[in-house]
């Protein structure tokens, strides 16, 4: 099998990533045509075919006992297949090779997440693997951006030749989730002032707000919030960006026009130059596709406006709004730690790009001082990057209703040992269960669950699940008594959580 392979495969080889259609592919000889993106992308044809056949099966014999649920992950003695539909009968099936310790490092849910995010990110750009499809059949088109994007993901995850995804260490993270910045009332309002003068620059404008990388603010529902956050801690916020900086006036750059089409088409005129793969080959075609998640693509103008310069062209980059349904500019404006991220509609402008000029120079003139303001009282009140860290406690806080997440700074969680956090990691896989299995059960119910461990390094691991809100907690070189332990957590709530995982809530 082709699976089997990976274990005595070199480090490049120790995770695999598929994407395939089942509906493509079905007559002999044409098996190769439902594969869509797979990596290692230099594995050979026959392995991949090995792969993507077993993970159909598997799809196939699941569903004749959960119809509307097929298989989600299977546990083999070397490796973890982690499989997620991202769209009707188009599966994305993750690959990792187990540890050779005793304990878990992976958790399930977690890898699942990968896959998540990497496909809403896609689709903030694409609409969807679907809409590629039906603009072209063959398939080259889908395979191509599948190919640059999901690559270019990868990379941040790359350790020399391995790709290490998310493991036991980052137990006390929630990916698909935002971290918000609190702020006070006197901020907040000057933050809603800022964001109506941002608004009337162009009508139908949206924007989120960030400070360094945390949250301030945003006019979008949360599906397109938790995205264009997502996209802006990777590549646009001040850390994530290069130290190189433009010298061009970015708000003076040339763009072409964009005519008023349909909203693949319109999206594609912007994000794919790609030409029918009859008349180019298929690495000229990736070449001419903007790398949208390319690493250091982005630049700070002196206007303060960030300049797009990826593979494919320098147009600006068009999203799609998922709540709308329709396409918008994704333009940004940052001074110093504030990054303002504005959603401009496409059809609001109609000489496109040249337009957009326009609104670029209005926001200058009317909004940017606001933004001055606002980063400077940000500034006054900002305690760090340990700004969130509670002494003695180390902790994810998770609000599923809202996709919103906090936890203890990267920083500290390092100090914690390796056996507090595979204990951890085993609880929250036991938990990801349970919750799944009750929400099969009861899809109209919240699970609501409290456990407590006392590990063998004689830390307290703690989990609690109530009302739509989650919290994870390690406490080592704590008191024995389970008493200690409760009595921490209702603290912590009654302090931090406005009393949400207090015993009398």
């Amino acid at each position: 099998m082709g699976v089997s392979s990976m274990a005595a495969g070199s480090d490049a080889m120790q995770l695999q990533l598929c994407v395939f259609d089942l509906r493509r592919g079905q007559q002999e000889g044409q098996e190769l045509d439902k594969i869509l993106f797979f990596y290692p992308s230099d594995c050979p044809f026959l392995t991949q075919l090995s792969l993507i056949g077993l993970c159909e099966g598997i799809i196939t014999f699941t569903r004749i006992f959960s119809p509307e649920a097929a298989c989600e992950v299977i546990e083999a003695e070397k490796h973890s297949h982690v499989f997620y539909e991202a769209e009707p009968d188009i599966w994305m099936v993750l690959v990792v090779e187990k540890s050779k310790d005793d304990e878990p490092v992976w958790r399930c849910e977690a890898l699942q997440g990968v896959l998540k995010e990497v496909h809403s990110l896609f689709k903030m750009f694409y609409m969807s693997i679907y809409a590629l499809l039906d603009k072209q059949p063959s398939g080259e088109l889908a395979r191509s951006h599948l190919h640059s994007f999901i690559t270019d993901y990868l990379s941040d995850f790359q350790l020399g030749k391995k790709v290490q995804m998310p493991s036991f260490r980052d137990s006390l993270k929630e990916r698909g989730t935002v971290q918000m910045l609190t702020v006070s009332r006197e901020v907040a309002l000057e933050v809603q002032s800022l964001i109506t003068a941002i608004s009337s620059c162009c009508n139908g404008c949206d924007s989120i707000i960030l400070f360094q990388d945390l949250l301030v603010s945003t006019t979008l529902p949360p599906d397109d919030t938790t995205n264009l956050f997502s996209y802006a801690t990777l590549r646009l916020t001040p850390h994530a960006l290069s130290s190189s900086t433009s010298s061009s006036w970015s708000y003076l750059r040339k763009g072409n026009s964009t005519p008023n089409l349909s909203n693949l088409t319109l999206l594609n005129e912007h994000q794919s130059r790609s030409l029918d793969a009859s008349s180019l080959g298929q690495n000229r075609q990736i070449s001419s596709i903007p790398r949208l998640l390319q690493r250091d693509k982005w630049s700070k103008g002196k206007d303060g406006f960030l300049v797009p310069n990826f593979s494919g062209g320098e147009s600006t980059p068009v999203v799609w709004n998922q709540q709308t349904e329709e396409c918008k500019y994704l333009c940004v404006y940052q001074q110093k730690g504030i990054t303002v991220v504005m959603l401009v509609p496409v059809s609001s402008l109609a000489n496109g790009e040249q337009e957009l000029v326009q609104v670029k120079k209005e926001f200058l003139e009317n909004v940017a001082q606001r933004v001055t303001i606002v980063e400077q009282k940000l500034s006054r009140g900002w305690g760090g990057e340990n700004a969130y860290h509670v002494s003695g406690y180390r902790y994810l806080l998770i609000d599923r209703d809202r996709s919103v997440s906090r936890a203890t700074p990267t920083g500290k969680v390092t100090t914690l040992t390796k056996e507090s956090l595979l204990y951890l990691n085993k609880l929250r896989e036991e938990v990801d269960i349970e919750k799944w299995r009750w929400h099969r059960d009861n899809p109209d119910q919240e699970k609501e669950l409290e456990v407590c461990i006392r590990a063998k390094n004689n830390a307290w691991v703690i989990a609690k699940v109530t009302r739509g809100k989650e919290l994870y907690m390690v406490l080592e070189k704590a008191n024995e008594t389970l008493l200690y332990a409760t009595d921490a957590v209702e603290k912590f709530s009654n302090r931090y959580c406005e009393g949400a995982f207090s015993m009398e809530y």
